[in-house]
């Protein structure tokens, strides 16, 4: 499935973070870009996996009501913390201060990475080979 590929690949990217230089300016902003495409491909896919459960909430495409039926579908997933990511989405264009940006990095390397590498592995476990699927094959 290609919305899993993308999502994994992003990832792979994503998870290098804490080796970069956390000093730099650019490198900062560039994790939090890659953060950003990282919650959008998350968010994506769970409204394909959503779909497929023949969940309605699926077809309103809000990033909010994916997550809270994401929620209330899968155990292993923590709506809270992807409601903050939500928010910490949203708000990234508010951001002027460079310590507030290094404060998101630290999040996005402390929680977020972990949280969308969890996701990876629970929906590996959960829907197995399914998610291998090429374009153009049914869900």
């Amino acid at each position: 499935m290609k919305k899993y590929e993308n999502y994994c690949s992003n990832l792979r990217i994503l998870e290098q973070a804490h080796k970069e230089n956390l000093e730099n300016e650019f490198i900062i902003s560039g994790i939090i870009d890659k953060f950003s495409i990282q919650f959008e491909l998350g968010w994506k896919l769970l409204k394909v996996l959503l779909t497929y459960e023949g969940r309605p909430a699926a077809v309103t495409g809000s990033p909010r009501s994916i997550i809270k039926e994401a929620y209330a579908v899968y155990p292993f997933f923590d709506g809270e913390l992807w409601l903050r990511m939500l928010k910490e989405r949203n708000d990234m264009s508010h951001i002027y201060d460079g310590n507030e940006a290094k404060e998101l990095v630290n999040r996005i390397i402390k929680e977020y990475i972990p949280q969308f590498a969890a996701l990876e592995t629970s929906l590996v476990q959960q829907y197995g080979d399914m998610l291998s699927l090429k374009h153009g094959e049914k869900l």
